[in-house]
């Protein structure tokens, strides 16, 4: 028989936080349903959260978990969750205790009104800096702008979503994973609970510049042509630039009889040209190597050992 309830957790170097952790996420689930399941992923840590998994696992049948053969990356955790999770409703929360678990009783108060989807909003997001804080908030706005989806502002993975929602994304087989887009392309009913987002509590966040940047260009190639498109406006714009220069350069020679100064206005031209060019073949190209990333159908990630029969 299905628990009525599961809960994913990505992990990746949580050691230290992991008796916290547990504890507090079975503190909510457990005033709720009796009937649940834990299901802990740990994304390749490289310190002893699968050691501090498996001990729980041992003395609580309700903690499950999934241990990868190396860092595949927070959206594939969760989506191998997703693949393994049994519960008619799924609980997405991280690892790092940003997400208080203490929420997920609202959660499922908010779902057991009826909607599929209730997603947790952000109010506010202690102990981050200005710079992730200001980019987190232009980024999710331009995507929404250009984006055919409405992917909710200011809302992370931590999430309750109905059993149909989770059969939904498993069957999207894409590799290159934006789970609270996919969430939001499967057109559920959603609502909202409203949270302050707590300071980390220990360590450094695994979202490092470069896997953030990775993650954004992931949410707007996932959902959005608007690159493609864009590039196509950059290649009229600079025809239409460049066939005003030749117009310029004909009176010049023609008409008002005035020397042409060749070399600097060449160059510029051929720069100019060139840089739009090599930004359209890189948006291209981004486009193509997803494409071929695809048809390779290589596994999302690597199990290495398991709890879950």
């Amino acid at each position: 028989m299905n628990p009525e309830l599961s809960i994913i957790v990505p992990i990746y170097n949580e050691a230290p936080i992991i008796s916290e952790l547990y504890n507090r996420v079975t503190q909510s689930v457990s005033g709720i349903t009796k009937s649940y399941e834990i299901l802990f992923v740990n994304d390749g840590s490289k310190d002893s959260s699968i050691q501090e998994l498996k001990k729980i696992a041992t003395t609580d049948s309700h903690v499950l978990y999934i241990n990868f053969s190396r860092n595949f990356g927070h959206q594939i955790a969760v989506t191998a969750g997703l693949h393994y999770a049994k519960g008619n409703a799924i609980v997405i929360i991280d690892g790092d205790l940003q997400d208080p678990p203490e929420l997920i009783p609202e959660l499922y108060a908010k779902y057991n009104e009826g909607y599929k989807i209730v997603g947790a909003k952000r109010v506010s997001r202690k102990g981050e800096t200005f710079f992730k804080k200001i980019t987190a908030k232009l980024y999710y706005r331009i995507l929404k702008r250009i984006t055919h989806v409405d992917i909710p502002v200011d809302t992370g993975d931590y999430r309750i979503i109905d059993k149909k929602v989770a059969d939904a994304i498993r069957s999207m087989d894409e590799p290159d994973k934006y789970i609270r887009g996919q969430v939001a392309w499967t057109g559920f009913s959603t609502t909202f609970v409203y949270f302050e987002r707590d300071e980390r509590k220990f360590g450094k966040t695994g979202y490092s510049l470069k896997k953030m940047t990775k993650f954004a260009i992931d949410g707007i190639t996932s959902f959005s042509s608007y690159p493609l498109k864009l590039a196509s406006i950059f290649g009229f714009i600079v025809s239409g630039i460049a066939f005003l220069m030749v117009i310029y350069v004909l009176i010049s020679k023609y008409i008002l009889h005035t020397s042409v100064q060749g070399w600097p206005s060449l160059m510029l031209t051929i720069l100019f040209l060139g840089g739009v060019q090599l930004i359209c073949l890189g948006i291209i190209g981004e486009y193509l190597w997803r494409i071929m990333n695809a048809v390779r159908k290589r596994p999302l990630y690597v199990v290495e050992d398991t709890n879950i029969a």
